[in-house]
């Protein structure tokens, strides 16, 4: 039985939590506005916030501009080199590690691009990949918080297993969290891909000023996550944002998820060999881009529209193993359904593209066990 508990510096109450999540979303903040930001007093802010301090879970930074007359106090940020968790992504076609510090910024990151087929030998290489990562940057395995670990499908026997695509058998109807543990020796947070993705893009993307949002992941597959005022919303088995249900049996090989793309480029005579490929050299000019986009549009629009109409969040958010332009292409086709009312039209989400890398699960995995253990 796996047993691991934080450091004891590293524990934080429900109020120095509130705090921690304030400088969070700020980036830069001064106690004054701290203080200002939520029911504690002020002499309560003060006191938690020189025992973060104290504890290195803040730093000092550089004065703001406009602090009023007298000498400026320091700023506060989160702490960048002493606390850190990690993030892992099982794409069909690679695999990717991240380390993230407290304050959400990514420290480094490492790709293996080759099919993860294996379960043991690409758990084998990401150990060894850990190890290395933290010599080079010179993080000690205590100031590690976890692993947020991330994988294409959806979950099944009580959240405990993921059924993945077919490329990714070996990972299937298996429970992970227990042996992703024994072999890092770290708390483990499983997720689907998309939805980790979602969790990334609210503390570090359309999060900053969309409140409510749904999350689109375009990889092998085609699935969502959701945000709904502030908190990720997983549903009561984990897999909320399964946008692909709504499809008729029929209608699946003419959804949006990439794997059909990589079959139109290649019978199209596009020299392309993988997913992360199309992402690296992705080229609207293509032959077979066309063909795609007017293939899978029926069923976007009706998604979207349904998304609309439901959860009528702020924002629908693109992204997964998307290439930018052709999201953009995406969503200029975007229809909205629904005629107005005394020549007045509903308010719509705003589409917008992903605000993170292609490696949006890597980075949306980590910042699971530092939203957990430190965030609101």
């Amino acid at each position: 039985m796996f047993n691991y508990k934080l450091n004891e510096g590293m524990q934080v109450t429900d109020n120095e939590r509130f705090i921690l999540d304030v400088i969070r979303r700020e980036g830069s903040i001064s106690q004054s506005r701290v203080s200002q930001s939520g029911p504690l007093t002020q002499q309560s802010t003060h006191r938690i916030i020189g025992g973060l301090l104290g504890r290195d879970l803040l730093q000092a930074g550089p004065p703001l501009p406009g602090g009023g007359r007298g000498k400026p106090s320091p700023s506060l940020q989160l702490a960048t080199k002493t606390v850190f968790s990690v993030g892992i992504a099982i794409n069909t076609d690679c695999a990717i590690m991240s380390l993230t510090a407290l304050n959400c910024e990514l420290v480094e990151e490492v790709r293996f691009r080759f099919p993860p087929l294996s379960r043991q030998s690409t758990l084998e290489r990401l150990q060894a990949a850990l190890e290395r990562i933290c010599s080079r940057n010179s993080v000690d395995r205590a100031s590690l918080v976890g692993i947020g670990f991330s994988m294409n499908g959806y979950f099944v026997a009580d959240r405990r297993q993921i059924n993945a695509p077919e490329p990714l058998r070996d990972w299937s109807l298996i429970d992970l969290q227990p042996l992703l543990e024994e072999t890092f020796g770290l708390p483990v947070w499983l997720e689907n891909s998309v939805s980790a993705a979602a969790v990334g893009e609210s503390l570090c993307g359309a999060g900053r000023w969309a409140r409510s949002f749904a999350y689109l992941g375009f990889n092998y597959g085609f699935g969502g996550g959701l945000v709904i005022e502030g908190k990720p919303f997983f549903g009561a088995n984990g897999n909320a944002g399964e946008l692909s249900s709504i499809l008729t049996r029929d209608e699946q090989e003419v959804r949006p998820a990439l794997r059909y793309l990589l079959e139109v480029l290649q019978k199209q005579g596009v020299d392309v060999d993988s997913i992360e490929d199309i992402w690296l050299r992705f080229d609207s000019r293509w032959p077979g881009v066309e063909i795609w986009i007017e293939r899978v549009m029926p069923c976007l629009n009706r998604i979207i529209n349904a998304l609309s109409g439901i959860l009528d969040p702020q924002a629908i958010v693109f992204g997964g193993q998307l290439p930018v332009a052709l999201g953009e292409a995406l969503m200029a086709r975007v229809e909205y359904w629904g005629g107005d009312r005394y020549g007045v039209n509903a308010t719509r989400p705003r589409l917008v593209m992903g605000q993170q890398s292609c490696d949006a699960a890597a980075r949306g995995a980590a910042l699971i066990p530092l939203r957990a253990c430190f965030f609101v």
